[in-house]
């Protein structure tokens, strides 16, 4: 049981925000409240969930033996924990030592700032219409400009935008160019493959696939800045679930595009596999990374590895699929998740 959440959700704000996610449910499903609260209690002791695990699994319209299949909260930070050496996470926490360390599967040029000064700072703009500006650290998009140096009447005055200490900058990268299929479905962001990895006895196995677009103008794909994630086939190399936004909102196509997701193929995918399962092993130690993948006219790159893979993705429900979680294809690579 995990009785410290407990307590926790029965005190100050998470009790407010439990109560507005029982709300929520209570609308959804028509079940009472007083039968919710205790039911989200119940799964929190039995299955590690958050009640925001509750309301977006709809765990209210579940079984037990189909809960008991989820990866929840509580049980992905028990997964990080016995796979990853928490040593080892700065590497992808910071951008500039991510960079370093993956810096052949990443199929651009990447500088930090830290290391050039102006004059190398001015060849690395020469021909560019634009560059994305970049923290060490940050997360879901937070921190990034891409900016256009044409809005810029002199070099030495971008160099002092990029430079200045307020701005936070670490890295300039090249813009990807992306497959044209991939930029079709979205044109305003870099559309990648979140990809998960696990590795068990040094032999890298892949746990899920999604692919991830922007929305609503934004130029990042990640779902907290409104983007949109389908489930990915990497087998048939195809979309083969709905469009899903953090507010949990449905779409059976782009409504930027109108572009269809299931059935939309996507290029190279043979050469996506290849490229995470060598970039798994590339750290010892660590097992459990979620890596997101571009694909350009030349096959794919690695845009960056993420040490808490999401594990909402690909348990988001869609109507035609079965209810089962992500727990059955961790424990058949040999993987115990522990409860």
């Amino acid at each position: 049981m995990n009785m410290k959440y407990f307590f926790r959700v029965l005190g100050g704000a998470s009790f407010k925000k439990m109560g507005k996610a029982i709300d929520v449910v209570h609308e959804k499903s028509g079940k009472s409240k007083f039968t919710t609260f205790f039911d989200m209690l119940g799964c929190s002791m039995k299955y590690g969930a958050g009640y925001n695990d509750y309301i977006i699994f709809e765990f209210y319209k579940m079984k037990g033996w189909q809960r008991r299949t989820y990866l929840t909260r509580m049980k992905n930070q028990r997964l990080i924990s016995s796979l990853n050496n928490e040593e080892d996470a700065k590497i992808f926490d910071q951008k500039n030592l991510f960079d370093k360390r993956f810096k052949e599967f990443l199929g651009r040029e990447v500088i930090d700032l830290a290391e050039i000064g102006y004059p190398e700072f001015e060849k690395f703009i020469e021909g560019k219409e634009y560059f994305f500006a970049k923290p060490y650290i940050g997360e879901s998009g937070k921190g990034i400009e891409k900016i256009k140096v044409a809005d810029y009447d002199t070099t030495e005055e971008l160099y002092k935008y990029v430079t200045n200490p307020e701005k936070n900058f670490g890295l300039i990268e090249e813009v990807i160019v992306q497959h044209p299929d991939v930029a079709k479905i979205y044109p305003y962001s870099l559309n990648c493959l979140r990809i998960v990895t696990l590795v068990k006895d040094n032999k890298p196995h892949i746990l899920y696939a999604v692919f991830k677009m922007g929305n609503n103008g934004n130029f990042v794909d990640n779902l907290e800045s409104g983007g949109i994630a389908c489930s990915f086939d990497l087998t048939k190399g195809e979309i083969n679930g709905r469009g899903h936004t953090s507010a949990l909102i449905m779409y059976d196509e782009h409504p930027t595009t109108g572009i269809k997701f299931v059935g939309y193929k996507l290029p190279y995918i043979k050469e996506v596999k290849e490229l995470v399962k060598k970039a798994a092993l590339v750290v010892p130690n660590f097992g459990y990374v979620g890596w997101d993948v571009c694909i350009t006219p030349n096959g794919p790159v690695i845009v960056e590895g993420n040490d808490f893979p999401a594990y909402d993705f690909p348990q988001l429900p869609d109507d035609d699929k079965p209810r089962i979680g992500l727990i059955p294809k961790i424990e058949k690579v040999g993987i115990k998740v522990k409860k």
